[in-house]
């Protein structure tokens, strides 16, 4: 299911957002229309990808249900690693499974860039041999300590070494690589659920002006 456009205007020393632009705001009643193209409206980037469509990346999708329907910011999260065929390799208590489909909603972090052609070539049987490792099998699977995080993790250090990299710890890896995307899919989610109750989400903007 897309996602509903989520839009941003400034106005009046706030941040208006909402689904379509008024033609007068509703925090002070002027006429938008005749503001400029200061107070035009811009769509905000949806943080949510179709992860079978993003090869190479870390992908993390609410374990039930989807971010956008479903999630309460508080539910467990499930994620996997995709080929470059954007199946998508995970762990669970039944093992690894290879998905092609139930992550059509995803955050997704790139894990490979243009310039790394040997990992390029040979990511599939790099991550296809890891899957295979005693490591995964179902009875290794323990919810705190060797879970979905664990495998994906553990692949990704292993594509480092394969590249001569330091492996990244778990604390790390969230710090430099999941928070970003995370903390702005939260941004979104909480523009979305206010949306779905009301037409405006209003921002006021603090002293010197500074986007939201």
């Amino acid at each position: 299911r897309r996602a509903m456009a989520v839009l941003r205007v400034r106005h009046c020393r706030a941040l208006l957002y909402c689904r379509r632009a008024p033609s007068r705001c509703p925090a002070c009643g002027g006429d938008l229309r005749a503001a400029g193209l200061s107070a035009a409206p811009v769509r905000l980037r949806c943080p949510f990808r179709h992860g079978h469509g993003q090869p190479r990346a870390f992908l993390i999708r609410p374990t039930r249900g989807t971010f956008l329907e479903e999630y309460d910011g508080h539910s467990d999260l499930h994620v996997g690693i995709t080929n470059s065929n954007g199946v998508v390799y995970n762990y669970d208590q039944e093992g690894v499974h290879r998905d092609h489909s139930g992550w059509e909603q995803c955050i997704s972090i790139p894990l490979v860039h243009p310039d790394m052609s040997e990992l390029l070539q040979h990511w599939d049987t790099l991550l296809e041999e890891f899957s295979l490792e005693e490591a995964w099998l179902p009875h290794r699977y323990e919810e705190e300590e060797h879970n979905c995080f664990t495998f994906a993790l553990a692949f990704v250090n292993r594509a480092r070494r394969a590249r001569g990299r330091q492996p990244l710890s778990k604390a790390r890896f969230t710090q430099s690589f999941l928070l970003p995307h995370t903390r702005e899919a939260s941004r979104y989610l909480t523009l979305h659920q206010q949306l779905a109750h009301s037409d405006f989400y209003i921002v006021p903007l603090p002293e010197p002006e500074q986007d939201s």
